[in-house]
């Protein structure tokens, strides 16, 4: 197998392993009892604990009326919820409950990290190296390309 051919390989198992995050993560979520990626966004809240919708809605790139649904989602769940800002009352804070949200997505992700943890740590420094540079430049690429999706006009792909 040539260098190309390998490249190609690598590039479809990168494929199938996103494929498979993303069922993965719909399971998690319905599990949950939430939709397949509204877990996802409580990454960010568990980081930032409080923010605002707009805020929210630039982490994650939602909408801001997507952001609206979602935090109605998770509200009903008893995961977030909404307080006025003591300052500026038409501002809206999203307060998440940090220690409720750990202890509904455990379960879910402690074994699965366990596996990662066990997998990255049979590979020598210099190997971790390696892995380590492909996601940072592939963390980057991804970064670019929706940054470029976003800047882009809507008539510009038809």
């Amino acid at each position: 197998m040539d260098s190309s051919e390998k490249t190609v390989s690598v590039r479809k198992l990168s494929q199938q392993y996103a494929y498979a995050t993303l069922k993965f993560h719909e399971r998690v979520g319905r599990k949950m009892g939430l939709g397949g990626t509204d877990h996802k966004y409580l990454g960010f809240l568990i980081q930032k604990e409080r923010m605002t919708a707009g805020e929210l809605a630039a982490l994650t790139g939602l909408t801001t009326g997507a952001v609206t649904g979602l935090v109605d989602r998770l509200e009903r769940k008893s995961l977030v919820r909404r307080q006025r800002d003591k300052t500026d009352r038409r501002k809206i804070i999203i307060v998440a409950d940090v220690n409720k949200i750990i202890k509904l997505i455990t379960p879910f992700y402690q074994e699965f990290q366990n596996d990662t943890d066990l997998l990255f740590s049979s590979f020598d420094l210099p190997q971790l190296a390696i892995l380590e540079k492909y996601f940072k430049e592939a963390l980057r690429i991804t970064e670019k390309r929706t940054t470029y999706l976003e800047n882009k006009q809507e008539h510009e792909y038809h």
